[in-house]
């Protein structure tokens, strides 16, 4: 029982160091005080009492501060599961989510208030649920950590997740880490992809490094080179070069790498065996984060069987099958450039347009196998009696071209002219059956006859007419000051200047067909003229005389109109399948407005699709810039129109037209088309057309048929689209519905 006189204790912490100096301090008060009482063993236990009481303060004090490190070690836990920045979830024995921390729940799209008490086995794609099952069995039979990856659907969204799966601290539940591994996968399977891509590419490939160096190929780049990928790596690009690429030419790739970072276009390399072959190459450069080529990536593709095909296609675009002479298109490419070289050096040429006189009647009389063997006979002939660096030309049948150069004078080519004449009436035997032929020659002088070159073979043609009509055997050069022919030209000028503004012309309309479908795919409008005296005019008769005139843009414009205005009815009355081609001039074409014409038109009717529109080129026509003509086309064909090559083969630029305007349909000239039957010369050209056709990826129509047995041949050729007297003649709108109606083709056209 304490004792109320004497001071309460109250425990309070004291250091060691404390308690010792208040020990120091007791004992020099007892030895001041002489209280004897005290001494040294009095003090020990005090310094031992205070020491226990220190104690168990301290103790007291590690409770608490262990309470509280637990309570901050919770806390902190907790923070740590939920603001992870891993996805953290906890399941159950039967895999149903006990809990899930804000990343888990961002991961799957779904909130958690929906996922807990879930099993996670609904999320999983079913071809790897069982993976996930298996994993988890494993977890609670004590098998450590198990790593594994499943492809989940959730939110409608499908990700690979990375799972690390391990028991919680109770030993009851199973604690699982979940990573977003979805763009490691594509990764992996964009490189999978990547090298399978290499390997069984069809196109070989190189890889070198900066200095050229081979560093990789693949089966193709083997197969093509013959060289084996051993003998390949470590060896410089160079190794493959042939003798007809230059230096200029590897300069020039070099330069595009510098400054484009890669090239394309045609290389010739040689094979292991010594074969020279051409390829087409794109190389790209591989570069560093700094912008520097570390590597260069070569993508050929032997290209060696297409360009034998494209030699043979040139040849017969170039040369005439039967005598191997030029044909149209090689004489206007070289009268084109003696025309560049007359007027640079001041000289004179002359364009011969030369005629056989009674071949028909060879060709009735005898086979065409024996009319053949004379034309190259006679082709031979004709050929020696030309000067070096003259040419000689086969257009078609028996008419030939020849191109005279370097004349200062017109009387220099008179001695050849007199030695084709005698080449031609020259006795001549085949299949021991003697010939006497002769020929009508018509010339014309450039540049006196300033024209092009279309035109200069138009007029050559014109005076070969003259030399036919008067007598056969003789030659006849075109007269340029015809005052009768300008004065005729004019009143033809203003006649039909009054036709447009008194609304004369009309358009008639020729259907065209699928002969095997038997379905009407559309109508041409070709425009006619009702002449208050003459009647109804055909356009030869009328169109020739604005051919350079401003009035034939103004025709053509009224006609597409027209067209536009036709189509608007048909579609009213349910014909809106059919389309319409209309003929457009090359100088209407060529005007710098024409697409924005074009575009006025067509929002004039805007009930009327563009796609129901085809604008017809002539093959014929004389484009001067062909990039620009092109330009149009594509300006046009944005807007929604189509584009054919007419009359094609007839000119002199087809392969070129071909190659570069963008015309989806190609018409085969009715002139060959009509005596396919009878000539092989045109059969072989109809033949060789659609073959072009094929090549290029355009569609074909023959126009001109005019039978039954026609359309059997065409089909034969694989040409299906027809046009001609033989299926419809030209007939004014209002006969157009009734006649698609009752139409049918013939049941033998649909068995070809």
């Amino acid at each position: 029982m304490n004792d109320p006189t004497q001071p309460t204790k109250r425990l309070v912490k004291l250091s060691p160091q404390e308690l010792r100096k208040l020990a120091e301090i007791q004992v020099k008060k007892n030895k001041d005080n002489k209280q004897a009482a005290l001494n040294e063993a009095s003090v020990q236990k005090l310094l031992h009492e205070l020491q226990v009481h220190q104690i168990e303060l301290e103790m007291q004090n590690d409770e608490l501060q262990q309470a509280r490190i637990t309570e901050q070690l919770h806390y902190r836990y907790t923070e740590l599961f939920e603001f992870a920045p891993i996805a953290y979830f906890i399941f159950d024995q039967r895999g149903k989510i006990t809990q899930v921390n804000l990343r888990g729940s961002n991961l799957l799209g779904i909130e958690r208030v929906h996922l807990v008490g879930k099993s996670f086995v609904n999320y999983i794609t079913i071809p790897h649920r069982n993976n996930f099952k298996d994993c988890l069995a494993k977890v609670f039979q004590h098998k450590g950590i198990q790593s594994f990856e499943i492809l989940v659907h959730a939110n409608n969204t499908t990700r690979w997740l990375s799972i690390e799966a391990n028991l919680g601290i109770t030993g009851i539940d199973c604690l699982a880490a979940l990573i977003d591994v979805t763009e490691k996968k594509q990764a992996e399977n964009e490189q999978k992809l990547a090298a399978s891509v290499f390997t069984y590419a069809r196109e070989g490939i190189m890889i070198t490094d900066n200095k050229s160096n081979i560093i990789d190929v693949n089966d193709s780049f083997t197969r093509i080179t013959g060289y084996s990928r051993e003998e390949a790596i470590g060896q410089n690009q160079r190794f493959l070069q042939s003798s007809k690429e230059t230096p200029e030419f590897f300069y020039g790739i070099y330069q595009a790498l510098k400054k484009d970072r890669n090239w394309s276009g045609e290389i010739w390399n040689r094979r292991k065996n010594g074969e020279v072959y051409a390829e087409m190459a794109t190389i790209s450069a591989v570069c560093n984060e700094h912008g520097i080529a570390t590597h260069y990536i070569a993508l050929v593709n032997d290209i060696t069987p297409m360009k034998e095909h494209q030699n043979q296609l040139e040849k017969i675009a170039h040369y005439d099958v039967l005598t191997n002479l030029p044909n149209r298109v090689l004489l206007a490419d070289r009268l084109s450039q003696a025309m560049l070289q007359c007027s640079r050096h001041k000289h004179l040429l002359a364009v011969v347009f030369l005629d056989l006189d009674g071949f028909k009647a060879v060709n009735d009389t005898h086979c065409h196998d024996v009319g053949d063997e004379l034309l190259i006979a006679l082709s031979v002939r004709m050929k020696e009696a030309l000067r070096e660096g003259d040419t000689l030309a086969r257009i078609g049948g028996d008419e030939f071209v020849a191109i005279l150069t370097d004349l200062d004078k017109v009387e220099d080519c008179e001695p050849v002219l007199e030695r084709l004449l005698l080449a031609a009436s020259e006795p001549i035997t085949v299949t021991n059956v003697i010939f006497h032929l002769s020929a009508s020659i018509g010339i014309t002088i450039y540049p006196q006859d300033n024209a092009n070159a279309d035109q200069l073979v138009r007029h050559a043609d014109q005076a070969m007419y003259v030399a036919k009509g008067s007598g056969k055997n003789c030659y006849h050069l075109f007269d340029t000051a015809q005052d009768d022919a300008v004065k005729m030209h004019q009143e033809n000028l203003e006649a039909i200047r009054n036709a447009l503004d008194h609304h004369q012309f009309v358009l008639h309309y020729q259907p065209k067909v699928n002969l095997k479908t038997g379905i009407v795919t559309g109508v041409e409008a070709l425009i006619r003229w009702q002449h208050p005296q003459r009647g109804l005019l055909n356009p030869i008769d009328f169109l020739p005389v604005i051919e350079n005139n401003p009035m034939n843009i103004e025709v053509g414009e009224w006609v597409i109109d027209s067209a536009l205005t036709q189509i608007s009815e048909w579609k009213k009355m349910g014909l809106s399948l059919l389309n319409i081609s209309v003929n457009i001039a090359a100088v209407q074409l060529q005007q710098s407005s024409f697409t924005q014409t074009l575009t006025s038109l067509l929002a004039a009717h805007p009930d009327v699709e563009p796609r129901y529109l085809e604008l017809e080129v002539l093959e014929t026509s004389a484009l001067d810039d062909i990039n620009h003509i092109s330009n149009i086309m594509h300006d046009c064909i944005a807007l929604g129109v189509n584009f054919a090559l007419d009359d094609f083969g007839t000119g002199y630029s087809s392969l070129t037209y071909l190659r570069r305007l963008p015309a989806s349909m190609i018409k085969i000239d009715q002139s060959f088309v009509q005596d396919m039957l009878i000539d092989v010369e045109d059969l072989a050209i109809v033949e060789s057309v659609i073959a072009l056709a094929k090549s290029f990826k355009r569609g074909v129509i023959a126009e001109g048929v005019e039978s039954i047995e026609h359309c059997k041949a065409i089909l034969e050729l694989g040409c299906d689209l027809a046009q001609g007297n033989g299926i419809a003649k030209p007939m004014p709108a209002s006969d157009i519905p009734a006649w698609v109606n009752q139409w049918n083709p013939d049941v033998s056209w649909q068995t070809q």
